[in-house]
């Protein structure tokens, strides 16, 4: 780097330091928030933040306990930040997806990974994008491909099977990784027809191509530096500065990734114009689904996708369809294998079925499976937080009135422009308030009739927080629980599981997107879960 130029970034970086102070010193001043409740900072430059990657891990009602519903909390250097479980409120900011959008910075990171996809674009191209998708994540579409879902967990199944019975009967079996790898199998079979291999390969084996991409790209955030985060902060720097390790990753793994995405489009299109039919192998996937319904006659030219936006969907795919099920699956054989109670009542349930490869009505059909899938991601939501910014001034209502530090009661909230709102979606799907006082145990038995006192909450799906809700909830989440059926459907009817190590042993990864177990005792390893798997035998 010359010396000009380097004094030329030093000189924009002091500019937009100081720029950036004022700013943000003035906004900390005349904010609504100073007055509102909430703790003292825990450090004197994170602030609250490290208290709230605590309460990722089990004590989510900690502020809400001592605070309430709305409660001011410090981040960098002390400065506020609303922390916000009120239903009405979090509805209202859920509902105003034009108003609240997602922080920039976490926009500008996804972005890299995913193009412009369904995940980070907002407002008008958001909301085109999701109308041409829908039809993609119908009923319909979703039971053709239910027969994937089932023939990926058999194999997981035998994977599985077959580790026990070279291990004398009972294998100690990493579950998360290999959730990880059956997700991917099946978002690359059920997302875009294309198949990773990835179930029963062993640590020895070439990765597919695709997958070595995408692995890279979801590996280098770990080499997130203070050149990468400027970037994120200040889309200045994105011209200034020079490309940093994290960019070439990305840059050489999305070159890999379009490559052979516009492949699976040029698959796709010839499949449709070779007239196959819908229900065809070919044409079941979600990429051609997309492609068909883009191309459909019903729809104007102004209201189809780019090839850019449709090629940004098979990254989004994998984002969004692999992490966050392999999340859920995980927590919910760590539910089974600690509620020995729970896991005989679901396999009985489930072997009732004289069926090995169910259909997504057959799934549906099985009360105790549901109850359980709904207590799992209610008390496991694979994302426990998310964030909005206020692209304006805002009136927020209230359902329950909170009382400042001069002791006058509020029943609404000014929210100023640039205002960042944290939304916790674990508290809210495990507030007392909301679900009674059994709020923070695993009970699946609380959804065999619609819990009375979660009514209000805003959710998408079963009246919580885990496919958030609104206009930008969760597309995909029939997908998602079609598969999650199909996982434990397969695996229960046919493997036993205990936990390898006591429970409170097992705890939350703070600092990612999903709340990923790790094993106390053994924080070295990385994320884990382990369990003890044996094949069942019926007595």
């Amino acid at each position: 780097m010359s010396l000009s130029l380097a004094a030329a970034i030093a000189a924009t970086l002091g500019a937009y330091t100081i720029y950036t102070l004022l700013k943000i010193l003035y906004q900390e001043y005349t904010s609504p928030l100073r007055n509102v409740p909430g703790p003292k900072s825990d450090h004197w430059f994170l602030g609250n933040r490290p208290q709230l990657i605590k309460n990722i891990d089990g004590q989510e009602g900690l502020w809400t306990t001592q605070y309430g519903h709305t409660v001011r909390i410090n981040t960098f250097l002390g400065f506020s930040q609303l922390y916000i479980t009120d239903s009405k409120a979090v509805h209202h900011i859920l509902s105003n997806s034009y108003l609240y959008q997602k922080p920039a910075p976490g926009r500008y990171f996804l972005g890299r990974v995913v193009g412009p996809g369904i995940l980070v674009v907002e407002e008008d191209v958001h909301k085109k994008q999701r109308k041409v998708m829908n039809p993609a994540f119908g009923p319909a579409q979703l039971r053709a491909l239910t027969e994937i879902f089932v023939e990926k967990s058999k194999q997981l199944r035998d994977v599985w099977a077959a580790r026990a019975a070279t291990s004398g009967g009972v294998a100690r079996v990493n579950v998360l990784p290999e959730f990880s790898t059956a997700a991917l199998d099946i978002i690359g079979k059920a997302g875009f027809n294309y198949d990773f291999h990835s179930l029963g390969a062993d640590s020895h084996s070439t990765r597919d191509e695709l997958h070595e991409a995408f692995a890279k790209i979801s590996a280098s955030e770990l080499n997130t530096g203070f050149f990468d985060i400027l970037k994120a902060r200040f889309p200045v720097f994105r011209r200034i500065l020079p490309n940093t390790t994290v960019d070439n990753i990305i840059n050489d793994s999305q070159a890999t990734m379009r490559r052979i995405g516009q492949q699976l489009l040029q698959d796709s299109r010839q499949n449709i114009a070779e007239g196959k039919s819908a229900d065809s192998t070919a044409l079941r996937d979600l990429l051609s689904l997309l492609v068909r319904a883009n191309m459909a006659k019903d729809i104007s030219d102004a209201q189809r996708l780019s090839e850019e936006d449709v090629l940004a969907q098979v990254p989004t795919f994998l984002v969004a369809g692999h992490e966050t099920t392999s999340t859920a699956a995980t927590w919910g054989l760590f539910e089974l294998a600690t509620n020995p109670e729970v896991q005989t009542r679901l396999r009985n349930e489930l072997l009732a079925v004289d069926n090995d490869n169910p259909s997504m009505d057959e799934l549906n059909a099985l009360p105790y499976l549901d109850c359980f899938l709904r207590e799992t991601l209610r008390a496991h939501a694979p994302v426990p937080m998310t964030f909005r910014v206020a692209t304006r001034e805002d009136i927020i209502p209230l359902e329950t009135p909170y009382t400042d530090r001069n002791g006058t009661v509020h029943e609404t909230i000014r929210i100023t422009k640039g205002q960042t709102i944290a939304l916790p979606i674990l508290s809210v799907n495990r507030d007392p308030a909301l679900w009674g006082a059994d709020a923070h145990q695993f009970r699946p038995e609380r959804w065999e009739r619609s819990p009375a006192l979660s009514t209000s909450i805003p959710g998408l799906w079963s009246q919580m927080l885990t496919f958030l809700g609104g206009p930008r909830a969760c597309i995909g989440f029939r997908f998602s629980l079609v598969e999650l059926k199909a996982l434990i459907f397969t695996l229960v009817r046919a493997l036993e599981f205990e936990l390898a190590v006591p429970a409170a042993d097992i705890g939350r990864l703070a600092m990612t997107i999903v709340q990923q177990p790790v094993v106390r005792s053994d924080l070295a390893a990385g994320t884990q879960m382990p369990i003890l798997i044996r094949p069942f035998t019926q007595s």
